[in-house]
């Protein structure tokens, strides 16, 4: 195992772990004593999911999230990588530093020259990409829209414009318990003909894929996707 900083892959729910990250990941993982995490409670539970024995209280966390002020120094959460110790990023769910903060740990790695390993794990843009039918050579994720009426619907219809001049999936997301004024939002604005595909609670028990346009959207009954984590992609 070489010294790096590992992007370690988080689950995406209460799916079973065998069935989303490969055994080698919890080989590396087991080595590492030093984290860069959204959240330390989500990245402890995680690590005793690998392992019950895992030395919790040997290891130290530098949290690193969407609160984290954008001006403060971060030159020194890295130190000990820079000292000869791997470190590793854990995000709450999912592949850390896509549309995720730890993106900024690995820009400082890239700053010191330090290597940087991407481990393999569920990414939910990705696998609602390859199960929407849409086009997955041209796509774009475009992360939260604006939460007020007006600023949303522009936003929406500036990406519906996208899709069809540049031929480009859009993706974005909603949090969870707004997904029902989304989808509300989603089936009044856009084009009839405009595809929707909803992908929700991904690799868990939950799970719902489904892509219809809007017209077909408007003849079914409202998905069950209120409070569960939800991809959105619209496409012609």
């Amino acid at each position: 195992m070489k010294t790096a900083l590992y992007l370690i892959p988080n689950t995406l729910g209460d799916g079973p772990l065998e069935n989303s990250l490969p055994e080698g990941n919890k080989k590396i993982v087991l080595e590492i004593r030093h984290f860069i995490v959204e959240s330390r409670k989500c990245a402890v539970r995680f690590l005793i999911s690998l392992d019950k024995e895992f030395p919790v209280d040997q290891c130290t966390f530098t949290e690193l999230s969407e609160h984290t002020d954008k001006n403060q120094d971060l030159s020194h959460i890295l130190d000990p990588l820079v000292k000869g110790e791997s470190m590793g990023v854990i995000s709450d769910a999912g592949c850390p530093a896509v549309g995720d903060p730890g993106s900024r740990a690995v820009e400082l790695a890239h700053k010191k020259n330090l290597c940087v390993v991407p481990l393999t794990g569920p990414n939910s843009m990705i696998m609602a990409v390859m199960a929407s039918g849409f086009n997955g050579q041209n796509f774009a994720f475009n992360g939260y829209l604006p939460v007020k009426n007006g600023e949303r619907e522009n936003r929406i219809k500036q990406l519906e414009n996208r899709m069809y001049k540049e031929d480009q999936t859009q993706l974005f997301i909603e949090t969870p318990y707004r997904n029902d004024r989304m989808f509300d939002t989603l089936t009044r604005i856009l084009r009839p003909d405009t595809k929707l595909c909803i992908a929700s609670g991904l690799t868990t028990s939950q799970e719902f894929i489904s892509t219809k346009t809007i017209a077909q959207w408007k003849k079914t009954k409202k998905p069950e996707i209120n409070k569960i984590p939800a991809i959105f992609l619209i496409y012609k």
